[in-house]
Formats: structure tokens, C-alpha cells, sequence
């Protein structure tokens, strides 16, 4: 492996929607940087970075993979990242680690859902953003119209650097080598592109600008090179490229940009670090200075039943070697670095050292974790990068296992799937004994079900997650219940009298003794607590948990020799249930808090759906690109299809998030179909 510096270092995420190529684009960039001797083929099952086997099997991409090549005496780093809007977190969760987000768009599909968001997302992290538009060469592809529609969406800063020629078979370059006259582009020309591209540039430079308009000298690639990059950090430039993957064409051109134009570790902007918790935590300065603590940051963790755990990280400052001694985060024992790794798809290729900026990944470390800082000294402790906002797992499925006795089977394999995901989540509801997998979608979902039973051999049941719907009451009432069991020997007896009374949403349940002159004797008191948590657990009308009670014990009786905790166990339960059901009980629903972000042609359409889903609009926020924010409330049992509604609305295009909010009753009729269906044990009514 070639010997470099920090500085010749290039580090690109390959990012956009599904079907874009950038896997295939991946493939012609390690083929013509001399890093493979063949291309290999996404159709085929022969490409480096879709090397799993379910991505083999599918064809597309599930997970981010890394690669590199030397090229012109520098390293470049490539991500590859899946398209599909069901794997966007696993697309994110590798910006960090670069400096460049490279955002592909298939010539003919134009922009779409993922175009967008990786374009926003890179942009409120402050990265450098270049635009890749592939399959020039495709029949169908309206190249100037394209152009167009991007600089209309994203904004006047998106400017070619090169163009499309011979119908997208060649690729001329507008900004090395200008002065080259007599080629023809299918649209526009050199000059006016480099035009363009050289008043964007020089306005971040006055010394330049007046040479360039006052003594109208030709301004040199190299002149240009640091205001290009202080225009690509200040969000000032978004270059644009033209390429064919298949045909190779601009690949070459392509390759020359990474390595003359893109940032390098020390010229992009710099992820943001953290020291410190909470409202304390400051702003920790990092430097690819390999001469400082070693400390790197873990974006991507994947976990092989055979191979163990791998954890990939992107070194940030100081070296990292064999044999090292690194912390975790704030573990006080350190782990020894046995094997430190440079990737190439699947492929592992050991190395002695690495520097500032590089990508590399270690083996075989369980306490390794997706988003951990790790380290060399304990000075680092406490640190950690600012969050990233991941979409919410909205879409869920309630699993079972089939075969009794994989239930830890499944809960050990769930977990490891869950550390590799940052979009995917595994909740358990005890008042449900439910529990359900929520992802981005119901083809991340499927995915994550095709591995628990090929990977971990565990097959499951599904079905749509029950609403965790909710009781209480909307008046006071008073309860009395006396046991009284004798059956032949020592019997049972305890009476209570209680009252209930209802507290302010979300206040959740109380239980107050204000039993005086030893009615009750003190240690029958937790039995009758305990009884009334047993029907607040169990639900009274419906079946479901009750909350935003106070109750309180305020008389009773007991027997010297009959009483018994058992007894005041079920006399506080039934004059608890007795109380409840004179108290106008109600069940509640969740309601959610929604942002939904859609096109504004479709603006009409997603508005008078949530009406039809007893939805409430609260605010309309206008964004750039054609864009709209409805935010509001919803019942979370009305939008438990809502994923697949509105992507049939949008095209694909619209997005939305939930957080719960808070509950509310149920409408009139819904509440007597809940009412009907419970039918409770003998012992609960």
C-alpha cells in the first residue's frame, strides 16, 4: 500500500436514491484508479461493495461499505451508501466520517426523495456537496432540463464543472484545461461554464477578483484552489459532474476532481465535537495533528454470527496503531488493538498504522459500539459528537417466535441488529406482552425479517403492533368491597372503602393512605396497593392500563385471626374496579405529534387526508425547493399505514416524523367497540 500524508487524503460518501449506480459508479472508479483489474456487476453479485448476501440477492444496496484507491499519489476513501429511502439512516450514519457528500442523481429518474434529504442533511452539517449526475448516456435523459430543475431546487450555487458531449458518450472538462477550444458539448459551452464556475469562485477572494476583472489575467487552476475550497466549506459552490459508470465516461474527469478539488482533512469543515454532558457540555476542538491523543469516532458496526464484531471508524486525530491501547468512551479499561484494518468491500487488509483523516476499522471488540469516541488518553473522556438526527422508525410489526424456546434465540439476535441500525428499534410493551421491530419502511422491515431467519436462524409470526390505548375516569366515586371466604379452617376476611378521583392528563396514578385509628392495620396496607395495581394494570372497561388516578384508602375492617394480605389484595381490587365503574371511565388514545415535509403540488391532498384521520393542523412552514412542513396532531391509530399513503401521494417524494403527545379520549363509538370486545376474567369483574 502507498505511503501518504493526512494531506493526501480524500474522503467522499457516495450518497442518493436507489437506482442512481452509484454502486456501479463505485466499481468504474476503482476499475480506472487501477485498484481492481475487472469491473465487477451489481446484476452479477460481483461487485466489491455489494458483497452480502442479501444485497446479492436483491441487488441493491442494504448497508454503507468502504473502499479505497490510490490515485496521483493521494488516497481516496469511498462510502458507498444504500439509495432506498427504507435504509436512509444506515446512508447518514456515515457523514461524519467524511468531508465530501457526493450526491448521485440518476440522469433520467431526476431528483427524488433521497436527492433531497442527503442534499439537506449534508448541508445543515455544513459538509462539502458535490453533485453527481449519472447515466449521461441514457436515451431518455433531458440533460439541460435537469441542470435546470437542480439549480431551481437547491440553488444558483450548483454549477457544472464539466459537461456532457457526443450524447453523453464523452465528458469535457470546464475547469482545468479551459483554454482547449473546438469541442462541441451537447448543450452550453466550455467558456460559459467556466465562466460561471470562475465569478462564483473569485468573489470570495478580492485580491483575485481584481486581477481577474481589472487586469483581465487567466486565473490558473492553483490560484483558484483555496478560494474553491473556502467556497465549497461556506456552502458558496455545489460543483456538479457529468458521468456514465457503464461507459466510463467522465470517470477519469471524475477521479481527477476528487483528487485536485475535494477537500482534505485539513481543509473541510470539521465534525462537531463535544466535552461534557447535557447543559455542561462544551465545544472540544479536534486537530489532524498526528502528534496529538489518538481519537477517532466509530460511524458503522457490523456483527457477523461467525466473524464477530467489526467497528469502522474514522481517525480524526493522532495515530492509531497495532498493538495500541484505546478507550471506549468513558470506560475506565482499555482494549488492545490486535489486527487494525483498511477495508475494501468485504475484504480486510491488515495494516501497521494509520494517520488523522484515514478510515479503518478493528475486529473482535464486543464493547465497541455505533456512534462511541475512541481513544488514548483519559483526557478524551467525556467526549462525543454532536447528535444526528436520525428519521424515527415509524413503521411496526409485533413479532412472535414460532418455535417455543428461541425466545432468547431472538432476543440476542435482535439486539445485534439493532447496534448495527441506527433507524432500527425493538421495543417490548409488558402491558401488551408485545413485542414489535419498527424501521423506515416495510421493505427495511422485510429485510430485517429475511436475516433473523437466514443469519440467526430464527423464524417469527407477525401482525399489525397493538395501540397501546389507556383508561381512566372523569369524575370522583367511592368503592367498597368486603372479602369474606370461610372454608372450614382459618378464613379470609378484609374489607375496604376507598375513593377515586381523577388527576390532569399524563399525571399518571396515586395511592394515598389516610386510614386513622387502626382500621387497617399498617401491613395490610401494601396488600391493598397491591390489589389496586393489579386492576389498574388489568384495565376495568376495556382491558387496557389505567392512568391519571389518585386513590385513596380511607376505611375498612379486618379480623384478628381471619385477615390476611390475600384477603386485602382482593378487597382492594374489586372496590378499586367497583369505584372505577360508577366514575364515568373512558379509554384514551395516543395522540401524536406529526411533521409531514411534501411537495406543495401535493400540499391540498396530504391536508385533506389528515382531516379524514381526525388530524389537526397546527402550522404550514414553507421550505426551500418546492417544499412544505404541515405540522399537527394525530391519533397514532389513525396513521398506522401512513407510510405507504404517503408515498403514493408524493411520488415517493414526502416524508414525516411522530412523537407521542399526549392521550385523549376516544370517540364515542370506537370506545364501545373496545368496551364490547373485552370480555375479563371472572376474578377481574
Amino acid at each position: 500500500m502507498a505511503i501518504y500524508s493526512s494531506g493526501d487524503i480524500r474522503n467522499i460518501a457516495l450518497v442518493g436514491h436507489g437506482g442512481a449506480g452509484k454502486t456501479t459508479l463505485v466499481e468504474a472508479l476503482l476499475y480506472h484508479a487501477g485498484a481492481i483489474k475487472n469491473m465487477g456487476s451489481v446484476e452479477k453479485g460481483t461487485a466489491v461493495c455489494d458483497f452480502d448476501p442479501q444485497e446479492k440477492n436483491h441487488q441493491h444496496s442494504l448497508d454503507a461499505a468502504v473502499v479505497s484507491m490510490d490515485y496521483h499519489g493521494g488516497h481516496i476513501n469511498l462510502i458507498d451508501t444504500p439509495g432506498y429511502p427504507d435504509f436512509i439512516g444506515r446512508a447518514m450514519a456515515v457523514l461524519p466520517a467524511v468531508e465530501t457528500c457526493a450526491v448521485v442523481i440518476n440522469a433520467q429518474g431526476g431528483i427524488e426523495m433521497t436527492t433531497h434529504k442527503m442534499m439537506q442533511v449534508a448541508k445543515e452539517r455544513h459538509m462539502d456537496r458535490l453533485i453527481i449526475i449519472n447515466k449521461i448516456d441514457h436515451p431518455d435523459a433531458d440533460l439541460p432540463a435537469l441542470l435546470n430543475n437542480i439549480k431551481e431546487t437547491f440553488g444558483s450555487e450548483c454549477l457544472p464543472v464539466n459537461l456532457p458531449a457526443n450524447r453523453g458518450n464523452q465528458v469535457v472538462d470546464c475547469f482545468f484545461q479551459p483554454q482547449v477550444q473546438g469541442v462541441k458539448t451537447d448543450f452550453s459551452s466550455v467558456e460559459e461554464a467556466h465562466t460561471q464556475i470562475i465569478d462564483q469562485v473569485v468573489e470570495l477572494d478580492e485580491d483575485l477578483m481584481q486581477i481577474y476583472l481589472e487586469q483581465g489575467e487567466e486565473i490558473t487552476p492553483e490560484q483558484l484552489h483555496d478560494p474553491f475550497e473556502q467556497a465549497l466549506r461556506e456552502d458558496h459552490l455545489v460543483p456538479i459532474c457529468f458521468v456514465s459508470a457503464t461507459t466510463g465516461a467522465g470517470v477519469p474527469e471524475l477521479l481527477e476532481l476528487f483528487a485536485r478539488l475535494m477537500p482534505n482533512p485539513m481543509e473541510g469543515n470539521p465534525p462537531q465535537f463535544l466535552q461534557g454532558e447535557g447543559k455542561d457540555a462544551k465545544p472540544f476542538e479536534i486537530s489532524p495533528d498526528p502528534e496529538r491523543h489518538a481519537l477517532a469516532h466509530v460511524f458503522k458496526v457490523s456483527i457477523d454470527p461467525y466473524a464477530g464484531k467489526l467497528g469502522v471508524f474514522r481517525i480524526h486525530q493522532g495515530r492509531i496503531a497495532r498493538d495500541s491501547q484505546l478507550f471506549i468512551g468513558d470506560a475506565r479499561k482499555p482494549f488492545k488493538v490486535g489486527h487494525l484494518l483498511k477495508l475494501q468491500g468485504k475484504q480486510h487488509i491488515e495494516i501497521e498504522s494509520a494517520i488523522p483523516g484515514d478510515i479503518c476499522a478493528v475486529a473482535k471488540v464486543e464493547e465497541i459500539h455505533f456512534d462511541a469516541v475512541i481513544h488514548d488518553s483519559h483526557e478524551e473522556d467525556h467526549i462525543h459528537l454532536r447528535s444526528m438526527k436520525f428519521p424515527s422508525p415509524m413503521c411496526g410489526l409485533a413479532i412472535e417466535v414460532k418455535s417455543r424456546g428461541d425466545e432468547q434465540k431472538i432476543s440476542d439476535a435482535l439486539h445485534k441488529l439493532q447496534a448495527e441500525d441506527p433507524s432500527f428499534m425493538v421495543e417490548h410493551h409488558a402491558s401488551l406482552n408485545e413485542t414489535v421491530i419498527r424501521g423506515l419502511g416495510e421493505l427495511h422491515l422485510r429485510m430485517i425479517l429475511e436475516k433473523l431467519k437466514d443469519t440467526y436462524n430464527v423464524e417469527v409470526e407477525t401482525h399489525p403492533p397493538s395501540i397501546a390505548y389507556r383508561e381512566t375516569i372523569t369524575t370522583n366515586a367511592e368503592g367498597h368491597h368486603r372479602h369474606k371466604k370461610q372454608t372450614g379452617g382459618a378464613g379470609q376476611f378484609g374489607e375496604v372503602y376507598l375513593r377515586i378521583e381523577p388527576l390532569p392528563r399524563g399525571a399518571g396514578f396515586e395511592f394515598v393512605d389516610d386510614v386513622v385509628g387502626g382500621v387497617i392495620p399498617r401491613q395490610y396496607l401494601p396488600a391493598i396497593e397491591k390489589g389496586v395495581g393489579q386492576a389498574v394494570e388489568q384495565g376495568v372497561i376495556a382491558g387496557y392500563p389505567l392512568q391519571d388516578i389518585r386513590v385513596t384508602v380511607y376505611d375498612g375492617k379486618y379480623h384478628t385471626v381471619d385477615s390476611k394480605e390475600v384477603a386485602f389484595v382482593s378487597a382492594g381490587k374489586k372496590s378499586f374496579i367497583e369505584a372505577v365503574k360508577k366514575a364515568r371511565p373512558v379509554v384514551l388514545e395516543p395522540v401524536v405529534n406529526i411533521s409531514i415535509v411534501t411537495p406543495n403540488q401535493n400540499l391540498g391532498d396530504i391536508t385533506a387526508d389528515l382531516s379524514v384521520r381526525r388530524g389537526r393542523i397546527t402550522d404550514t412552514v414553507a421550505l426551500s425547493g418546492g417544499m412544505t412542513n404541515i405540522r399537527g396532531q394525530v391519533p397514532l391509530g389513525e396513521i398506522s399505514s401512513y407510510q405507504s399513503q404517503l408515498k403514493s401521494i408524493t411520488g415517493g417524494i414526502g416524508s414525516f416524523s411522530i412523537e407521542f403527545s399526549h392521550y385523549d379520549p376516544v370517540p364515542g363509538r370506537k370506545q364501545q367497540e373496545l368496551i364490547t370486545e373485552f370480555h375479563p376474567k371472572e376474578d377481574e369483574g
